[in-house]
């Protein structure tokens, strides 16, 4: 049979939870998003919390994130979705509330409101996707491009003589007093995909059991804006992302 008929919308099966919505996700092919965003579903549906859930998504590849999870969402301006977050919960302390944001959103221009909401000991699950680079708006460096990685706006790879080091943000929120669970995980084998999951469900705990923030890392490949087949891209991650920024609990209290 030729790919092409195989690759059509009748013939892709991903759908296994009600949480999830029928529409094809437009992600990338081998893109760490809609992984991540199962997982979330499924975490959300295991654990009754459909009517109770507010995500917040911002700018970036997860903008169309309210698409793909039939909960409640806010869209927040770029960067500011901890801050939305923090209002709703604030509001409405009885319902679940995340954010799901990519590194340029969170650790760039989000940076503030990122570090204050951990800070303030909000009670909400900040979900972080860290594929090192700008996914959506033509792959410029992002601050968690690694030294010596190529982007659009670094071709020749990031020099942090010039361009600065790159950003460990998940390293920073963990020395918050207000953070009480602070993970780095992947998604790159079943097993990876099993512990993100398992973090998920313990972050989304923490929120029911009023125990501040939980900020999860999930370390990712963007296969396009790294030039790469989504193969290489999980070797390349392997290789060079995960020494930089390893897995696993960094702070559990």
């Amino acid at each position: 049979m030729d790919i092409k008929e195989i690759i059509k919308e009748e013939n892709i099966v991903y759908k296994k939870t009600s949480v999830l919505t029928d529409k094809v996700m437009h992600y990338c092919p081998g893109c760490t998003h809609g992984v991540v965003h199962k997982l979330v579903a499924e975490v959300i549906e295991e654990m009754g919390l459909q009517e109770k859930t507010i995500g917040v998504s911002p700018v970036g590849c997860s903008v169309f994130l309210y698409d793909y999870i039939d909960i409640d969402w806010q869209e927040a301006a770029h960067g500011r979705a901890p801050a939305l977050a923090t209002g709703i919960k604030r509001l409405m302390p009885d319902k679940v509330v995340f954010t799901y944001q990519g590194d340029g959103d969170l650790a760039a221009i989000g940076t503030a409101e990122t570090i204050h909401a951990c800070n303030r000991d909000e009670n909400i699950v900040v979900i972080f996707i860290n594929n090192g680079i700008y996914g959506m708006t033509g792959g410029q460096m992002a601050p968690t491009t690694l030294p010596g990685m190529k982007a659009s706006t670094c071709p020749f790879g990031r020099e942090p003589g010039q361009d600065g080091h790159p950003l460990k943000i998940t390293e920073i929120v963990a020395q918050l007093p207000g953070t009480t669970f602070v993970t780095r995980q992947a998604c790159h084998t079943p097993a990876a995909v099993r512990k993100t999951k398992k973090v998920l469900k313990k972050a989304f705990e923490n929120q029911i059991n009023k125990r501040g923030t939980s900020f999860v890392e999930v370390v990712a490949t963007c296969n396009s804006g790294w030039k790469m087949s989504p193969v290489k891209a999980n070797e390349w991650m392997e290789e060079n992302m995960f020494p930089f920024y390893p897995l696993g609990d960094i702070k559990d209290i």
